[in-house]
């Protein structure tokens, strides 16, 4: 990303031994690894972005050791992190009232300060009412306790009415809103929680490493525009291809 960006700014001086028909000029494999060496980029700062995905992904245990062997400090206890992973992993498995009281336990502020979460858990749970054919007891908990906030706010009806919808098809197929029921919904539901737990305690509700990697994309793109060179197209194993000349 940072040498895709230092040859944005600077393209008009690299030598290159012949422009494209298209006037673009070519950054041959040698050039671009001397540019590539040329960046500095410290320890330190690859650390905390190794650290920052851990934690923000919930990866404790790994947190932990890479805590010992780097020296990297988290910027959270890393005990929140087993805490958190326990509401999502409720969530995800459809224990929504085992998570809201994990919530409750974690922060009671959470929930109080955030009424769309609140909202989408309960949402969820009604959906898990209905997953598991308590057609009675969903309605009951829709008119009860979903209804009221419908009425305060058009965009929670919206959500209610979808989930309603239900159960008015026998076959859950024929049904536009299905996907409510899918496992996808539960994941939803578990990375809003998720990002919301990570805000209450003052750390990024996303890991850095995917941004980092949309930018790179993104500098990738404009200098196509511009230059041949040697291109990253396997992200996983980020390695340099040359250009098709």
């Amino acid at each position: 990303m940072f040498l895709s960006r230092i040859v944005l700014r600077d393209l008009d001086s690299v030598d290159s031994p012949a422009p494209m028909a298209s006037s673009k000029k070519v950054v041959t494999r040698d050039e671009w690894e001397r540019k590539l060496r040329d960046v500095k980029i410290r320890k330190e700062d690859m650390n905390r972005l190794v650290m920052n995905f851990l934690v923000t992904e919930g990866f404790v245990d790994a947190a932990d050791k890479f805590r010992i062997e780097s020296g990297t400090q988290p910027d959270v206890d890393l005990t929140t992190i087993t805490d958190r992973m326990e509401v999502k992993r409720a969530v995800q498995s459809g224990n929504v009232q085992e998570a809201i009281e994990k919530i409750n336990d974690l922060n009671p502020t959470i929930l109080d300060t955030n009424p769309q979460l609140y909202f989408h858990l309960q949402q969820q749970k009604l959906i898990e009412l209905i997953r598991a054919g308590k057609i009675n007891e969903a309605l009951e908990f829709a008119q009860e306790e979903l209804a009221p906030r419908g009425e305060e706010n058009i965009a929670f009806l919206e959500e209610i009415e979808k989930t309603v919808a239900l159960l008015v098809f026998e076959d859950i197929k024929n049904c536009p809103y299905g996907e409510l029921l899918d496992v996808s919904q539960r994941l939803k539901t578990a990375s809003e929680v998720n990002a919301a737990i990570l805000t209450s305690q003052s750390h990024e509700k996303d890991p850095k490493l995917p941004s980092i990697l949309k930018m790179l994309i993104w500098t990738q793109n404009q200098l196509d525009e511009k230059a041949a060179y040697p291109r990253i197209n396997n992200f996983a194993t980020a390695t340099l291809e040359d250009p098709a000349i």
